[in-house]
């Protein structure tokens, strides 16, 4: 599978957010991607999560998720975009921070609500997202490989990555907006080839550009080695998966069948 790591830089403009969205999704589908991956909050982003999300939360068939589904239909390619998810099921006013994969035509594949939320380094996103209600592993397929979605601060969760590999994923999707910060880009770049080495699987973790997040998109394999990796500035990585690679990690160190707890 060729995959694009499409990194943005959305702000509260989520008219712009949406026409940012259609380029990066159309340069990954010129460059024969057929899985996009765009950041968590791709949808309307600021530096500080604060009330204004729950203002312009919609629904996944409103008008920015319709958009890309529509893209998604349009370019034949498969698009996970983080989304302001507003959560008329549960009475809470708090919306949810979501990944919606639309399929290639358009369909609605998978919904991820992040369940782990960034309460930590000051910051305090409970206070205005709501967590996912129950902590389900969320995975989905795309060109033959079982995808497994994962949201920025997961990221420092080992337990959901393997939850991830136990239903079946060989890669790892992480769209974040990594907040910048003493040792985040080294911290981000070694927890996703962690990941990636300690499931035998791809870890794609797609940020935002700078100076909102950290940048440094990036792929690692399923032996840690870095594939592909940005620098700070908003652009579209490709790189391919072939899920055989983990299979065969999987068989030179068989951790996954040896653990005991």
């Amino acid at each position: 599978m060729r995959l694009a790591l499409a990194q943005l830089a959305s702000d509260d403009d989520v008219a712009g957010n949406l026409r940012a969205v259609g380029d990066a999704v159309a340069r990954a589908a010129d460059r024969g991607a057929e899985l996009v991956l765009l950041p968590e909050y791709a949808m309307y982003e600021k530096k500080m999560v604060d009330a204004s999300f729950a203002g312009v939360a919609e629904p996944l068939d409103g008008r920015f998720g319709s958009a890309v589904a529509e893209l998604a239909a349009s370019r034949r390619i498969t698009v996970v975009a983080g989304m302001v998810e507003r959560s008329d099921d549960t009475g809470d006013p708090r919306p949810f921070n979501t990944l919606a994969a639309f399929g290639t035509d358009g369909r609605l594949l998978a919904r991820y609500r992040k369940i782990h939320l960034f309460d930590s380094f000051g910051f305090r996103e409970s206070e205005w997202i709501a967590p996912a209600p129950q902590p389900v592993p969320v995975v989905f397929e795309a060109a033959g490989v079982t995808v497994g979605l994962m949201t920025c601060y997961d990221l420092r969760f080992p337990e959901l990555g393997r939850a991830l590999v136990d239903a079946g994923a060989d890669l790892l999707a992480v769209c974040s907006s990594w907040v910048p910060g003493p040792y985040k880009v080294e911290q981000w770049r070694t927890l996703a080839m962690a990941r990636a080495i300690e499931n035998g699987c791809f870890a794609a973790a797609v940020s935002h550009a700078e100076p909102i997040s950290v940048g440094h998109s990036l792929l690692a394999d399923p032996h840690g080695d870095l594939r592909v990796e940005a620098e700070g500035t908003p652009t579209v990585l490709v790189a391919d998966v072939d899920p055989a690679e983990a299979t065969a990690a999987r068989d030179r160190d068989p951790a996954l069948r040896l653990r005991r707890l």
